[in-house]
């Protein structure tokens, strides 16, 4: 343990080349995150939102989110929104009449509707396809960013399911049905199957998830894995801070703002444009980490920018909120615990930091070969973000 113990406080050659080594380490992968990083034009579907009415006449009807032009031209749903919109509109008219065929087959594909276990025929098609919910898009689209299938009920049917391959991310499924005052709303995750919706008097009981964990886990994963950016910006708050209460007041400040903004988004008090403030947070994730390498101490000036930079952070949080939605009645227990979700998220990544390097982080080259490279990488990965985002 003696033996541990010094090698850990050593200033020696062999532990300056270790915490070299922890840094290259972090280089890399913040290179991969550079190198992986999406176009801000690309249509947002972290959440995949899905509706089935269940109409009083036998037949059924589902809505569903998603890149019709991607599926017609066979790419992935989080492609270029800009670049596929154009790639339609260059297609001949019997090329643009095979993609939308090809969109319609992979809807049928994709999406499993089951009444009693049996997948159901439905039609689809995109009714955003020439009306101004497509042309009038941010970022544009040819066919609309919806399907609608409709089908019919099997006579007799006792329960219903449904299930989007994993490529859908997390579902957000709501259903109506006459026998129900209130809708049904689950949150699957991706590939999860929905569990069964009984159509008649079955005894089972209708399927709803608590909003308490519903919109935790959903805070949660939109911080890790899901929030890139955010975890780049908790990252470069650790990276200046060798003792606990530097970093605690830090984190302290970056939640109460983006509490604040949040909750005052989603009452629509404030709003900003998506893309302005997408971009400010890309900068807000540089400026941390260009601070990181100009100073070796936290600064009576960095609480006040990370305050300010959570407000930032608030307004994109609220974004996902808004494409999930609120429950009637419920929306301040929805809001707190998709808030401490994305707090549970926060401290994850802050723990695995500390479990990667925790160790190096009073040895004489730390600041040299962990947080000059990886802020600067840091730094790199925002500045690219920010401009892809302002120029979307």
């Amino acid at each position: 343990m003696a033996t541990g113990l010094a090698i850990l406080n050593s200033t020696s050659r062999a532990g300056t080349g270790t915490s070299r080594a922890a840094g290259y380490r972090l280089v890399w992968l913040a290179g991969l995150a550079l190198a992986g990083s999406t176009s801000a034009s690309a249509h947002d579907f972290t959440i995949t939102p899905v509706t089935i009415v269940l109409t009083g006449d036998g037949g059924f009807q589902a809505e569903i989110g998603l890149d019709a032009d991607a599926l017609a031209l066979g790419l992935p749903l989080e492609a270029d929104s800009e670049e596929v919109a154009r790639g339609m509109g260059e297609l001949g008219e019997g090329q643009f009449e095979r993609a939308v065929q090809r969109a319609r087959d992979a809807v049928r594909d994709d999406i499993r509707i089951a009444f009693d276990s049996v997948p159901a025929d439905f039609e689809a098609r995109f009714p955003h396809h020439g009306t101004p919910a497509a042309a009038e898009a941010d970022p544009p689209t040819v066919l609309g960013a919806l399907a609608r299938l409709t089908g019919r009920v099997p006579g007799g049917s006792r329960e219903l399911t449904i299930r989007l391959p994993a490529k859908y991310k997390t579902v957000s499924l709501q259903i109506h049905s006459p026998s129900l005052e209130t809708p049904s709303n689950v949150l699957l995750d991706p590939g999860q199957a929905s569990p069964p919706f009984p159509l008649a008097d079955t005894g089972l009981e209708v399927p709803r998830q608590g909003v308490f964990s519903s919109y935790l886990k959903l805070g949660f994963t939109h911080i890790v894995p899901k929030g890139l950016d955010h975890i780049l910006f908790v990252l470069g708050l650790f990276l200046l801070s060798k003792r606990w209460r530097p970093l605690l007041y830090q984190v302290t400040a970056f939640t109460v703002a983006h509490s604040v903004t949040l909750a005052l988004s989603m009452q629509g008090v404030v709003s900003l444009p998506e893309r302005f403030v997408e971009t400010l947070i890309a900068l807000s994730i540089s400026w941390v980490a260009i601070e990181n390498i100009a100073t070796s101490e936290l600064k009576p000036w960095r609480l006040a920018l990370v305050f300010c930079f959570g407000l930032l952070h608030g307004l994109g949080f609220a974004g996902v909120l808004s494409e999930l939605g609120m429950p009637d009645g419920q929306f301040l227990t929805a809001l707190l615990s998709f808030n401490l979700g994305v707090e549970l998220g926060q401290v994850s990544v802050v723990l695995m930091a500390f479990a990667v390097l925790g160790r190096f982080r009073n040895l004489e080259g730390y600041r040299r070969y962990v947080i000059f490279p990886c802020s600067a990488a840091i730094a790199a990965t925002g500045l690219w973000w920010a401009v892809t985002r302002a120029l979307g």
